[in-house]
């Protein structure tokens, strides 16, 4: 009789394989950078269907749909890496140094304290936060605008007000719905309005090279006053390392509340530029992502290659 934990791994493994199935099914729709996720996205589930194999990089290519040559030309054009290399920082090794070195970074910005923006890449961050009570006085008076755009990781919907980035989340398998009623139900007395414009503009200048870094990028928040502690932890993990929940809890002064911490990540309204993709098991594994672990593996190797270049 197999134990749990082989039963455990098959499932995933099986999971996995119907998952590379329906990514395989998007990589040749939408636009380039749309296309070049989804392949990203389809080899890391056919990495995971297929850890056990080992597969060589002919393997790989041939799954996906792509010559040896145009499979590296897409991770360099993707990642800026190599894929053997790319899928280094896809490993438990990797992911255990990260959190070492999280860890020590955490702490010490703690030691600095919350003030002041924080840095992610090349972007400075602003944060305006707001508790519910606080929101219940101006909120209604709000106007967000919001939109679908391509990211590197996938397609996501924005939406901004005047007083900053309220919302980003990642489609996943092309529900636009689910982000779009998030959306509402956070901020259920503000008027919302479609604006594709604006949604493309804000993606290009958090994920592009081409946009107005000129200025920070504000963060408006809502949620309690843990939850925003929380997200402020978050803040300090800078690309290329990682944290766990039990050292995001101790860190924020509350040791006993590491699962508490866990549904404030969770709760996360800012995808990426919050970087609760940041946050791993204590053993080093990636564990869940509410849009998807392919996707934040995706992101950490991402963020692993340009840290390292």
């Amino acid at each position: 009789m197999e134990s749990n934990g082989n039963v455990l791994l098959n499932y995933r493994r099986v999971t996995s394989k119907i998952r590379f199935l329906e990514a395989r099914r998007t990589m040749t729709t939408g636009p380039q950078s749309l296309r070049d996720y989804h392949r990203i996205e389809a080899v890391i589930h056919f990495l995971e269907a297929h850890a056990g194999e080992q597969p060589s990089l002919s393997e790989v290519a041939r799954a996906v749909g792509l010559s040896e040559f145009h499979l590296q030309r897409l991770f360099r054009r993707w990642a800026g890496v190599s894929p053997k290399r790319f899928l280094q920082y896809l490993t438990v090794q990797h992911a255990k140094r990260a959190l070492r070195e999280g860890l020590s970074v955490l702490a010490t910005a703690y030691e600095a304290g919350l003030s002041g923006p924080g840095r992610l890449h090349d972007l400075f961050l602003s944060v305006e936060a707001v508790t519910p009570g606080q929101y219940k006085e101006w909120g209604r008076d709000l106007d967000i605008r919001y939109g679908f755009a391509p990211s590197p990781f996938g397609e996501c919907l924005v939406a901004a007000t005047d007083r900053g980035i309220c919302g980003l989340e990642f489609v996943v398998e092309g529900d636009r719905t689910t982000p779009v009623e998030r959306l509402e139900r956070t901020w259920p007395g503000a008027t919302r309005r479609e604006d594709p414009a604006v949604a493309s503009a804000d993606v290009e200048r958090i994920f592009g090279s081409g946009g107005d870094r000129s200025k920070p990028v504000t963060l408006l928040l809502k949620g309690t006053n843990f939850q925003l502690q929380v997200w402020q932890a978050l803040l300090q993990i800078p690309a290329g390392a990682a944290t766990s929940y039990s050292a995001l809890a101790e860190s924020i002064d509350r040791p006993t509340a590491a699962r508490a911490v866990g549904g404030a990540v969770g709760k996360n309204p800012v995808a990426y530029l919050i970087p609760c993709h940041r946050v791993l098991r204590e053993s080093g594994e990636f564990g869940g992502y509410r849009w998807g672990e392919a996707r934040k593996r995706a992101i950490l190797g991402w963020e692993a290659a340009r840290a390292a270049g």
